[in-house]
């Protein structure tokens, strides 16, 4: 079981969302807490409710190595450690049901800085100095359901968090390859209340799309609000990444309800058959009691 009580976890994302619910769980389990986020003032306001002498805030921009390096910087000089890391920042770019040749490159390069590259650069700049400290540790990437089904939706969000599935895979492998004391977790939400589908109000300029950003049809803004009317909290989702953390278990999903889709899809590739994401959606649909809207989240 991994002890938290007085050991120190960073958070990307910790701002809001599930980052901000996993700085609260870290908080309440008797760790200091540092709290990365793009959007600083909200990083102060979660801090704030921890309390300064076990919370440290931090703007970072996860797309830029030298941020994330000052973010280690930062940690390791007011708390002397990193035992958990936390690589959760996570958008969408706005219009997740235009096609895979409709999302302009801005919408490639902002979901690849993020959700990519964020995790990226968060296991290059602290799981070195995590194995150099030789204690036991924790790392937790958040990926998606998203990341282990497909289809035609989310395009450029899937697609990165597909391609941090497969990191995390190679992080966990080679952590146990050099015998590092160092557990990895990789968290998959499904539908989550969470704020992430906002985001597009804090894009960088230099993640601009020449076409503007692309907003939902109205109809489809009422769907995605009943979807997520029932839809797990960020605080359930943060306590069921902090089970999986204590019981050093690699896969924690926050719901089984795309259990079918991700068994049908693994199934067609043995089978090589041609995909049926249909079948893919229909099947999500069904288990999560929904009868329309986004396929995940």
């Amino acid at each position: 079981m991994f002890d938290f009580s007085g050991k120190t976890a960073v958070i990307t994302g910790a701002g809001s969302g599930i980052g901000a619910a996993l700085a609260r769980r870290a908080a309440a389990e008797g760790m200091n807490v540092v709290l990365a986020d793009i959007q600083e003032q909200q990083a102060e306001a979660v801090a704030a409710t921890i309390g300064r002498d076990r919370a440290l805030a931090i703007r970072c921009d996860v797309t830029d190595e030298a941020s994330v390096i000052a973010l280690a910087d930062a940690a390791y000089a007011r708390f002397g450690t990193v035992d958990l890391l936390c690589n959760n920042a996570g958008i969408v770019p706005g219009g997740r049901h235009r096609k895979v040749w409709e999302y302009g490159l801005g919408d490639w390069q902002w979901s690849l800085g993020v959700n990519l590259y964020g995790v990226v650069h968060g296991m290059r700049v602290f799981v070195p100095r995590m194995i150099a400290a030789g204690r036991p540790g924790h790392i937790l990437n958040t990926a998606s359901v998203a990341g282990v089904v497909s289809g035609s939706g989310s395009a450029c969000y899937g697609a990165a968090k597909h391609a941090v599935v497969r990191a995390t895979e190679a992080l966990y492998a080679g952590l146990k390859e050099v015998g590092a004391p160092i557990g990895v977790t990789m968290l998959c939400p499904g539908l989550v209340k969470t704020g992430i589908y906002d985001a597009e109000r804090h894009r960088p300029a230099q993640f601009a799309d020449g076409d503007g950003p692309v907003r939902e049809s109205a109809e489809l803004e009422a769907m995605r609000e009943e979807l997520y009317r029932n839809a797990t909290t960020a605080e359930q989702a943060a306590d069921m990444a902090f089970d999986a953390i204590a019981e050093d278990r690699f896969y924690a999903f926050t719901t089984t309800a795309f259990d079918r889709a991700i068994r049908q899809r693994a199934d067609d590739i043995l089978a090589r058959a041609n995909p049926n994401f249909d079948d893919i959606v229909a099947m999500s649909r069904r288990d999560a009691g929904l009868d329309r809207g986004p396929q995940t989240a």
